[in-house]
């Protein structure tokens, strides 16, 4: 607490507006942004005051981009959409629930594993998710989804070879490229350290979801 950085009522302001941005849409607001929300006659103002934000350490700016805010330090803290009330206009519109550890046997969507609500613009992604996931291990590294990640899941029972899909294994949730031949069902990791899954006929398996769309965990940190 002792080393948090002392900021103004309108610093705070700004930071929690930033922080909300991040944890709803995956990326900061711009200035514009910033000064039509807070009542600032141009972004000048905002940047007035961004700029003192990165003096103080909560923030990093980083130049040649209109979102180019990145959190650090004290600014990391307290990115929750479900303790903020002051959304983006149009940003902030689709809310999904963030799926921690799965309790073996018990439905992916059970209310003691959701972490937390994130709001979400519907154009984030291509298809519409239901929920994120927050992805453990490696396996789909080298299909970009790394550990701490958040896959944004639509929650279906059907899934085409080729598809990464979200699947249940008897009492274990796991992240997969999804392949059905004639005689059994293949689940082919992205990392050559990790074995093929494979799933014989009468063993327990169900397809929960298909990855739709990835939250880089790094920008909600």
């Amino acid at each position: 607490m002792s080393d948090s950085p002392k900021l103004t009522a309108r610093q705070q302001q700004i930071l929690q507006l930033v922080q909300h941005a991040i944890a709803s849409t995956g990326a900061p607001p711009t200035r514009a942004e910033i000064a039509a929300k807070l009542g600032f006659r141009s972004a000048n103002a905002a940047e007035e005051h961004l700029q003192a934000l990165a003096r103080k350490g909560v923030i990093e700016l980083v130049s040649g981009t209109s979102r180019g805010i990145r959190l650090k330090g004290a600014g990391r803290t307290g990115v929750r959409t479900d303790s903020f009330s002051l959304p983006l206009p149009g940003m902030a519109q689709l809310a999904l629930p963030l799926v921690g550890r799965v309790a073996a046997g018990s439905p992916i969507l059970a209310q003691e594993h959701v972490d937390q609500t994130y709001h979400i613009e519907p154009g984030l992604f291509p298809q519409r998710p239901d929920y994120l996931l927050r992805v453990r291990g490696m396996s789909m590294r080298d299909a970009g989804i790394m550990d701490g990640d958040l896959l944004a899941v639509q929650a279906t029972r059907d899934a085409r070879n080729g598809q990464i899909v979200v699947a249940r294994l008897g009492d274990d949730v796991t992240v997969k490229r999804f392949h059905r031949n004639k005689n059994q069902i293949e689940l082919h990791a992205e990392n050559p350290d990790y074995p093929t899954i494979v799933v014989q006929p009468g063993e327990p398996f169900e397809i929960e979801g298909l990855a739709v769309g990835l939250i880089r965990n790094s920008m909600l940190m």
